[in-house]
């Protein structure tokens, strides 16, 4: 009885544990009851990344039925990005940022419009993040399901754009270098009243049509057989990134992701509400990976694992907490509120 009393108390305990970052024995002499091994163990061999995901899910489902979330969005928008974590130099994902100028990570986070995390990955600092901006989405299984997806400026790149459209989603991201971004035609005849200059030299910069209507049962294809999972999101368009120009299949996302690019950006230029919708979906993805960092302060922020199964574990662990924490913040609103009507 006294075991399983234990290990009861250390599956409470365990999640604030890893989501704080403070380590199992550094815990286990502030928590009376549980020892730094009891822990250790239950994190161990009791939550898996499918255990941690599905806790997630139910936490943000909670909130999503309350009420008050209402008040800082529908559920309907989520926003993407990533916030460096410190690691050890000497394991398998943790690269020298060149943003930051130091060894770690990427804790890459879906943020909803209700400020809740629906989903959350681990990544190399040298990696490409928009090539998880459609992954998280794919892989969250709440019942919060937003149609738009808001970014930082890797967000701009022409394969997301395409790939988010065959898939359903509304990609918004926040735009910067405009002089970098090219606006295509519909035809070479077409002419634009007022903002014809920044499509260029009269004739260029025009969209194949034929191109994508002899390649789009194909790109179809691809876009189901991603929705099903037999291929990923973010291996595809590192593929596609990457791809050569003699490819049809990329040459084919390419002008989809054109045509697309191309609306979005007018719809950004004309919509000054539109505009700071994007910014503030955006504010609220970094208030939360403020929020995250501050909730995750044992060993000084620090990742002491190795493993990058761990280190996948221990972001999630702390978008468990951080999530529990704004879905408790909620539920005291809502009881103030009542009182106070």
């Amino acid at each position: 009885m006294r075991d399983r009393l234990s290990a009861t108390a250390g599956e409470r305990v365990a999640p604030f544990v890893k989501g704080t970052n403070m380590g199992p024995y550094e815990a286990a002499k502030h928590i009376p009851g549980v020892s730094g091994h009891e822990l250790s163990y239950v994190a161990n061999r009791h939550f898996s990344i499918a255990l941690l995901n599905e806790a997630v899910s139910d936490l943000v489902n909670a909130h999503a039925r309350l009420d008050i979330s209402q008040a800082w969005g529908d559920g309907t928008a989520v926003a993407a990005d990533g916030t460096h974590m410190d690691t050890y130099l000497n394991n398998l994902l943790a690269e020298t940022s060149v943003r930051y100028g130091k060894a770690g990570g990427i804790a890459y986070h879906h943020i909803s419009d209700t400020y809740i995390a629906l989903f959350t990955h681990f990544i190399p600092c040298g990696v490409w993040e928009a090539v998880y901006i459609i992954e998280g989405l794919l892989k969250n299984t709440s019942e919060v399901k937003p149609a738009t997806v808001h970014a930082d400026t890797q967000g701009q790149s022409v394969p997301v754009f395409a790939l988010a459209h065959l898939l359903g989603f509304d990609l918004m991201p926040r735009i910067r270098n405009w002089k970098g971004l090219t606006f295509y035609r519909s035809s070479k005849q077409s002419e634009y009243v007022h903002i014809d200059s920044l499509f260029g030299e009269a004739g260029k910069n025009v969209i194949d049509w034929d191109l994508i209507e002899s390649q789009f049962r194909h790109l179809m294809r691809v876009a189901v057989s991603v929705r099903e999972g037999a291929i990923s999101s973010s291996t595809l368009l590192k593929r596609l990134r990457s791809g050569s120009h003699k490819n049809s299949t990329y040459t084919a996302f390419r002008e989809v992701g054109r045509v697309i690019r191309t609306v979005q950006l007018l719809r950004y230029l004309s919509d000054p509400a539109l505009r700071r919708r994007v910014t503030a979906a955006t504010n609220k993805v970094e208030s939360f990976n403020r929020f995250s960092q501050w909730v995750g302060f044992g060993n000084q922020g620090v990742l002491a694992d190795h493993d990058p199964i761990e280190q996948e574990k221990a972001m999630k662990f702390n978008a468990l907490v951080t999530n529990a924490v704004i879905f408790h913040n909620a539920l005291d609103i809502a009881e103030i509120v009542r009182q106070l009507l």
